[in-house]
């Protein structure tokens, strides 16, 4: 049975978008439960470190806005443009970047990422948890470049075809239904933005042993039993309580740790 992500979403978004305080409160969580933000944001600081003066950052499917706003927080010369493809969330994020006195330079809107580009506007490309999503992900790649100044960065997170969206053999089926693709192969990966004219590109694996149990405590089994029933969502916080420490050290097991395989891929590609 594949499970759906966004119901829980809309859900949970009712609960903490009711104040900025609430909603700040739930990205804090989020940095914390989710690996993959584990990953990102050690390489935006390694980023980071590389950039002076203004940066301009394109949030490519920017979602809640969770990353962009982490993003925001990192400088006042970070500008981001956040775009998606949910007209309802883009302006939820509008609303909230304006509460929080951000949005001089923070900015959202509707855009396909299979057209969006912006000619030599960006130093920096994040896309977590989307390339799975897009059938044209070649179109989107050459975008990213054309997108990029020379010299800027593309960052991504997404499954890998090593288990990514728990699926380990040919007779499973995504966790979630709404991939196009299982996970990409790391020599895939590769191959293809090396063709959208990227010059350098480095891959790792996340999500590995520790990571995977992590995943599976503080992801899977949640949202498997908030799609049986709305009840667990009383549950949860206990559920939570005991999960949590346990998820943090393993978390921090697999961001610290390198990876023969892992079900996450990490890349970092360089106009």
């Amino acid at each position: 049975m594949s499970m759906k992500y966004d119901p829980i979403k809309r859900s949970l978004g009712k609960v903490f978008n009711s104040t900025p305080f609430l909603r700040i409160t739930f990205y804090k969580l989020l940095d914390l439960l989710l690996l993959r933000t584990w990953h990102i944001k050690r390489e935006l600081k390694k980023i980071r470190q590389d950039m002076g003066g203004e940066i301009n950052v394109l949030d490519a499917g920017s979602g809640f806005g969770q990353y962009s706003y982490y993003m925001s927080s990192l400088g006042k010369n970070w500008n981001i443009n956040g775009v998606d493809l949910k007209e309802e969330q883009m302006e939820d994020c509008r609303k909230f970047f304006r509460n929080i006195g951000r949005s001089d330079r923070v900015s959202f809107q509707k855009a396909d990422l299979e057209t969006f580009k912006n000619p030599d506007k960006y130093d920096l490309i994040l896309s977590v948890d989307v390339m799975e999503h897009i059938e044209k992900d070649v179109e989107v790649f050459k975008n990213f470049h054309e997108s990029l100044k020379d010299g800027g960065v593309l960052l991504i997170n997404t499954p890998s075809d090593m288990g990514g969206s728990d699926v380990h053999d040919d007779d499973d089926h995504s966790f979630i239904d709404e991939h196009v693709r299982d996970g990409y192969n790391m020599n895939e990966m590769h191959d293809k933005l090396k063709y959208a004219g990227f010059s350098h590109v480095y891959l790792h694996y996340a999500y590995g042993k520790p990571g995977k149990i992590s995943w599976r405590l503080s992801m899977k089994y949640p949202i498997s039993m908030l799609n049986v029933s709305k009840i667990f969502f009383i549950l949860l916080p206990f559920y939570y309580l005991v999960t949590f420490p346990i998820c943090l050290i393993l978390n921090k097991m697999d961001v610290n740790g390198t990876h023969e395989t892992g079900t996450g891929l990490i890349v970092k590609a360089k106009k």
